[in-house]
Formats: structure tokens, sequence, C-alpha cells
């Protein structure tokens, strides 16, 4: 069953963790201060440590990542992460003022990983949509291809958006494994630009259906089913997004056949299924 969750001050305690609606996927949100140093260890999960806002300095078993973070919140350029294998001690510190990281995490039974950085210059990005269609948005892959070889199943991206657009469209899904798709859970963590804006999460299958009202800072879990996502009129919308392959990396989106007319006429979709794979 999909999850709502809403908006609150997790105190740096996961958000997300061994769910039995999302097993594979791990999030949680840290918020540091200057004089505050945290410390985390996921003893089964992969994870990427993406800097929301702010700096800081990421120490992933005694590596030393220095001044992380470039943007002074999401709205402002691309995101600066750390990746740190399963088993990985890390430690954050040296906040340059308040600083927000969202941890990604994926189940990983995979050895000898390393960690790494991904600049703001390591980030791709694919545009899909158009403004005619109402489907604009742009999807940063912070770790996609990228990550072959050095990492096991987890994806992780930020989308934006445009006001009053659609993304995840035409309607898809991925909780199958079979020709033509993959089975890979998904997390939705939700920001809006003015923060009083919101959207409607919508998941469907089998004849059922769930729509949720999602509003900044809320978290939705796509455990199954088509997820097609709208955000209000005069608001951009942000979607941190997780997703974790339960038996491959590259995710296989399967769409709804009922819109396959749709398929040619949003602009950039076999890219944005090219740069998933």
């Amino acid at each position: 069953m999909p999850k709502h969750i809403r908006a609150r001050d997790n105190a740096n305690r996961a958000i997300v963790h061994d769910d039995p609606g999302l097993p594979h996927v791990h999030f949680n949100l840290l918020r540091l201060q200057p004089d505050e140093g945290l410390e985390q260890a996921l003893p089964a999960h992969e994870s990427v440590l993406v800097v929301l806002s702010g700096t800081a300095d990421i120490i992933v078993d005694g590596e030393r990542f220095a001044a992380v973070g470039k943007r002074a919140d999401i709205w402002s350029g691309e995101a600066d992460s750390v990746y740190a294998p399963p088993g990985a001690k890390v430690r954050l510190e040296n906040a340059a003022g308040p600083t927000e990281i969202a941890v990604a995490g994926g189940l990983c039974d995979e050895a000898g990983f390393k960690p790494f950085r991904i600049t703001p210059q390591e980030v791709a990005m694919v545009d899909v949509g158009s403004p005619d269609t109402h489907s604009r948005r742009r999807i940063f892959h912070i770790l996609g291809q990228n990550g072959q070889g050095r990492a096991g199943n987890l994806l992780v991206s930020e989308l934006y958006a445009d006001p009053g657009c659609w993304s995840g469209y035409p309607p898809h899904k991925h909780d199958t494994d079979r020709a033509g798709e993959t089975a890979h859970d998904e997390l939705y963590h939700y920001r809006y630009q003015p923060g009083t804006g919101f959207g409607a999460q919508i998941i469907y299958a089998d004849g059922k259906s769930d729509c949720f009202m999602v509003q900044d800072g809320d978290t939705v879990l796509v455990d199954r089913g088509y997820h097609p996502t709208v955000t209000s009129p005069g608001h951009r919308a942000y979607i941190f997004t997780i997703l974790v392959g339960k038996t491959q990396r590259g995710l296989v989106q399967h769409f709804d056949e009922r819109h396959a007319h749709l398929m040619a006429a949003i602009p950039g979709i076999q890219t944005m299924r090219d740069k998933f794979k």
C-alpha cells in the first residue's frame, strides 16, 4: 500500500527505514548547526548524502570531503553530494550556517564500494515535457549512470516541475520484473516555491486508486502502480526521488497503454527513459 507521511520535525531521526511497504528504502533529513556534529552508520544500506542547503564537511570512514554544498537552497543550482557504501561510518561537521542534508539509502548486499563525491558539475540533467502539454519538468540525476560499477541498485535524483504541470506523466509504473519493466521501490519527498504550494499524488493499479494532497515537506512511499503527480498553478514543485531496484540497477518504466498516444506528444520521454537505464 502507498503511504503518505506529513511534514514534521523528524529531529534527525530516520523518516523511512525498514518500512514494510518499502523495505529497500531509507530516507532521512539531517539538520546541522555550526557548533554541532552528527554521526550515522547504515549497516545494510548504501547511501547518498545530498546537501539541500548550506555547507558541511562529510567524513566517510575517515575520508574527508570538505565543504560539501554549493547552494543556499534547493532552488539555487545543482546538488553537491557524497556517496557512502553500506556499513560506512559517516560524520558531519564544520557546517557553515544552518545546513540541511537529505540521506537517500538503498539496501545493498554488495561489498567493495568506495565513497566518492558527486559535484554539481557531475549531475546530469534531462528536460522533459513542455509548457504547451502542461508537463514540463527537469530531472537532475545525482546518482544515476555515474554510479555504474561504483554503487549498487540505488538511484537518486531531484525533479523540478513548472507551476501547474504534471510529472510522472504519461503514467508509468515499475513494480514487476518482466520484459519491458523492472521492480523498483520509490520514495518522493516534496517541496514547493513558495512554500504555500501543494500538489496531488495519484497512485492507481488494478482498478484501485489513491490520491494524496501533498504539501511542502511531505513524503510519499510508492510501492506499486502508476503514479502521476501534478502541482498547483503559481507554485514550482521539487521532488527528491529515491529509487531502489529489487533485482537490478537500471530502471525500466512500463507506461500505461491507454495513454500511448502521449509518448510522442510530450517531448523528452525517450531521453528520460534512457537516462534511468
